[in-house]
This record gives structure tokens, sequence and C-alpha cells, in this order.
């Protein structure tokens, strides 16, 4: 049987998250997604997409009353995201199903949510990648089930007019990512690059896209995740620790 571990949620009081070391687990990645995120009063339906084990729901419970779906298709994973909602006591507000995203769409009403985030596979699958033989975690980085296209066009027909695709991304698919969003009329409203540390190149773009929304991008001031070999005071604030 595969070890499990019950984890704070970095610095947040009350919230716990269980994880397998075996698994993909919550990473910086969903965590600058779920703080990048912003939920507005009229926002009341949310939808994250390939939910994993439940982190952005949670952390986003912290920032919203809005109704929130995880969605996973990986029936493990799936039983964990369900254990993480009720160790926290917080089935009133999230809803996790285990659906395959590709196809979602009919399992709702078109432009049902005023938000979808999602945290996707990070790499394209060719037959030559050198992939993780864990299928979780495979399922997870690469895009064998899933492709950003794919997500796109779901967000598409789900998201209310005018309402935010929130989504993390390695900078260096930043052109594609753009012209996908594009070609199915989603307009970037807010993009902020992230960095190891300052005098290293980009590696996480965080992007935040209207359906059908008007022209006007905010590039928000970089985000760098390191200084002097410690997380810099920004990147505290996001995970909620306090000055030593």
């Amino acid at each position: 049987m595969a070890v499990e571990v019950i984890n704070d949620l970095l610095g947040y009081d009350g919230l716990k998250i269980i994880q397998r070391p075996d698994m993909f687990n919550f990473s910086l990645d969903s965590t600058l997604l779920a703080d990048f995120c912003n939920p507005l009063t009229r926002t009341k339906k949310i939808l994250d997409l390939g939910t994993g084990n439940a982190p952005i729901p949670l952390f986003l419970s912290l920032k919203t009353k809005a109704q929130i779906i995880g969605l996973e298709i990986q029936e493990d994973v799936y039983n964990i995201a369900l254990r993480n909602i009720k160790l926290n006591n917080l089935e009133s507000q999230i809803t996790i199903i285990k659906e395959d995203i590709k196809g979602i769409h009919k399992k709702f009403k078109n432009g049902e949510f005023d938000l979808i985030t999602c945290n996707p596979p990070f790499f394209k699958h060719k037959e030559t990648s050198n992939i993780n033989k864990n299928d979780y975690k495979t399922i997870a980085r690469h895009e064998v089930l899933i492709t950003l296209e794919d997500i796109i066009i779901e967000s598409k027909r789900l998201l209310k007019t005018k309402s935010s695709l929130c989504m993390v991304h390695r900078t260096d698919r930043l052109v594609e990512i753009i012209n996908l969003l594009t070609k199915y009329k989603f307009t970037i409203k807010r993009m902020r690059f992230v960095y190891p540390k300052k005098g290293e190149i980009s590696n996480i773009v965080l992007i935040d896209a209207s359906n059908n929304g008007s022209t006007g991008l905010k590039l928000l001031e970089p985000l760098y995740v390191h200084e002097n070999n410690e997380y810099t005071d920004e990147i505290r604030r996001i995970f909620n620790y306090g000055k030593e």
C-alpha cells in the first residue's frame, strides 16, 4: 500500500493536504496560480481543470465564497482530492468530479462558469519523450491525455463571455499559448513572468485570458522566487510564511 502523508498547506492555519510521494504533489506552480487568480465579488462558480489532489480549490477557498468544482481523471488522485476536501470540512463549497477534461462541456451548460483555472501538463508528449514511467507523474507533466488546445476549447464553451481562464505554463511555450488563445478568441488581460532569481531567464508564466474580452494587456511586475538561496519576501507572503 502506498504511503500517505498529511502536510500543512504551506503557512495557512487549519488547511491540511494529503499527499503521496509516488504522485505529482502540489507545486510552486499551483500555489502561484491560486495567488494570481482574482475571483470577483460576482464570481459564483469556478472550475479547476486537472485538479490533482485539489490544492488550487483549497487555496481559492481562502479568497472566495464561490462554488468550486475540481476535475480529475485519475481515480487514485481523485480519491485523495475527495478526502482533502473532507479533511478541511469544505464539502459545502468544493466538489470533486472524476471526469476527462475532453468533452467536459457536455456535463455542464454553456457559459456556466465565471472562472476556470488550470495547471496543465507542461510538456508535449512524443514517442521519444524522456518520461517518468510512473503514470501519475507522466499524466500530470506530459500531454498524454490532454493538450493545451483541448483545454482552451473546453474552457471556451464553459466560460461566460468576458470571464477568465487563468493558467500557469512554461515561458518557452508562450508563443504557442498566445496563438491558441487568439485562435479561440481569448484576450490576455494580465500576464506575469516568474523567474527562479534575478539574472536568470523566466521559466514560468502566469496568464489571465478573457473569453471574448476587449483588448488591454496588463504586464505585471516580475516575480522572483529566490534571493540569496532563500525564498523572496513575496514568495513568503504567497506561502503565508511570516518573517523569522
